[in-house]
């Protein structure tokens, strides 16, 4: 992929606050498109995850790395300020070429290890309106806008493969329904765009060194191998610019039909397109997570990155 690839390419990533949103926001900017960046937390307020990071960094971080970004603030449950955003990169853009869906926000919502009936049905409900309703809300306003020009792209950002997700319980039923909530999004998404030449894809990082990642464990992006003494397997983990670059490659493939409504993710596309992490390596963290971490083997990422 050329430094450039994206020149002239419009972007909304909903949900570029901090994690796989923000780096997959200035990957896109890295290659040279114009990106909104959206989330609820700014420089004047934060959200409900009562974290440092904001939009505007986000977008500043964008236009860095080389493209163009701009900061929105938006809460993507709220159908009117969906509504003026799209309005609005109409207004200034007169197209949208990749959507990006990636509001998440459930951490703080999220009740793990614990039976339905044990669980606060309020907090469930929050996250799965945050995690589904949210993406289903953008698409229904945005992808008007993107099948005006032939060539868009919409990735559902998640956690598991569709191959993963179906054999695997993940921990709690609101999440487990959530993720694969996303990914089955993108296959519908893939079906109703199929007449108007646009892509739709279910993506999935790996085991995430986000903000709130190298928090818990304690560590930064300079020492965080030091968590792998507490957590052996952290050492497959990736930082979200590896997801970001996937997004990125997608973007600027001109075959990316390919893909439409497959669920893949960072660590397999890495090896279609050659990405790298930032230190050169290629981690495929869910065929380790199959074949090392689920059936108890010792940590060892040999053959993995």
């Amino acid at each position: 992929m050329t430094q450039k690839a994206l020149a002239g390419k419009v972007a909304l990533v909903a949900g570029a606050t901090r994690g796989a949103g923000r780096q997959i926001a200035v990957q896109l900017g890295a290659a040279g498109a114009t990106v909104y960046a959206t989330g609820r937390t700014t420089r004047e307020a934060r959200s409900a995850m009562n974290r440092p990071e904001t939009i505007e960094e986000t977008a500043e971080l964008v236009t860095a790395a080389g493209g163009i970004g701009i900061a929105v603030a938006v809460d993507h449950l709220d159908q009117g300020r969906v509504a003026a955003l799209v309005e609005r990169i109409d207004d200034e853009q007169g197209r949208l070429d990749v959507l990006v869906n990636d509001v998440w926000g459930g951490d703080p919502l999220t009740t793990w290890n614990e039976p339905v009936w044990e669980q606060d049905l309020d907090q469930g409900f929050r996250l799965l309106r945050q995690a589904v309703d949210s993406h289903i809300v953008t698409s229904h306003y945005a992808l008007p806008l993107l099948i005006r020009n032939p060539g868009g792209l919409v990735v559902e950002v998640g956690d598991g493969t569709t191959d993963y997700n179906a054999v695997n319980y993940r921990l709690s039923v609101f999440y487990d329904l959530a993720k694969w909530s996303v990914n089955r999004l993108a296959f519908s998404w893939s079906r109703e765009l199929a007449g108007h030449q646009a892509t739709a894809v279910a993506l999935t990082p790996g085991w995430l060194r986000s903000e709130m990642m190298l928090e818990i464990y304690g560590v930064t992006e300079e020492n965080w191998r030091d968590a792998c003494a507490r957590e052996p397997h952290f050492a497959i983990s990736e930082t979200p610019a590896y997801v970001g670059r996937a997004v990125a490659a997608l973007a600027a493939d001109p075959n990316r039909a390919r893909w439409s409504g497959k669920s893949v993710s960072s660590g397999e596309l890495a090896k279609v397109y050659g990405f790298t992490d930032v230190d050169g390596s290629q981690p495929d963290a869910w065929r380790y997570l199959v074949e090392v971490q689920d059936p108890g083997k010792p940590a060892d990422v040999t053959g993995y990155r």
